[in-house]
């Protein structure tokens, strides 16, 4: 790259999916995590002629300060901070609460189609970016218990010290950028749009014919 900021979100995908092209063409699934995630799956899944799917996941915010990420959760996988104390019933509340969400935005985006079978599949996960992490961390998790094959975390910007984490939680980390200074994943795009419910939607029904 001669520059460490994306045009938008377009730019980034077709600038990873350069980075993924053993997977053309092959059993692979492409996975994202929307919204902000689905521009930038859109672009490897037709780079690469995969199918495009998402990964629902939503973060478990502090009671004191909801922006403030004390874990994630996703349709079947749970992952908290064990350096935080929170009641149990906080918790667990939340997590029924954010579940009924995910099952809310699940049928919206994907409509009664099934969740796609992994089973000894590869799966590309693709996001935006990475800032704490939690969020591709549970989709991880959930997508062991889904016996994917292999696991392939793929985005365009990444802190430099989450780059070994991810390494070691995914069996293949793929990234552009891992800038030591990293204050927002917005920070690394000339245009970072909030992606529309609409977009997520259209960019799905997209895929389905590009392969």
């Amino acid at each position: 790259m001669e520059s460490d900021v994306f045009a938008n979100r377009t730019e980034a995908g077709k600038l990873l999916s350069e980075k993924l092209l053993r997977y053309k063409a092959t059993d692979a699934v492409v996975l994202a995590i929307p919204r902000g995630g689905v521009p930038v799956g859109y672009e490897i899944a037709k780079r690469l002629q995969l199918p495009l799917g998402i990964l629902l996941s939503k973060k478990i915010g502090h009671p004191a300060n909801k922006e403030y990420a004390v874990g994630s959760v996703s349709l079947d996988s749970v992952i908290i901070n064990e350096h935080i104390q929170l009641p149990e019933d906080y918790i667990e509340n939340e997590i029924v609460r954010l579940r009924k969400v995910l099952l809310e935005k699940q049928l919206l985006y994907m409509g009664n189609a099934a969740f796609p079978d992994l089973e000894g599949k590869s799966v590309i996960v693709v996001d935006d970016g990475i800032a704490t992490g939690s969020t591709v961390l549970v989709s991880i998790a959930m997508l062991r218990k889904k016996n994917a094959g292999k696991i392939i975390v793929a985005v365009p910007v990444v802190p430099s010290d989450n780059v070994e984490v991810f390494r070691q939680k995914a069996d293949e980390f793929v990234f552009l950028i891992a800038p030591y200074y990293f204050e927002a994943v917005g920070a690394f795009y000339e245009v970072f749009n909030q992606v529309e419910d609409e977009e997520v939607i259209r960019l799905l029904n997209d895929a389905k014919h590009l392969y």
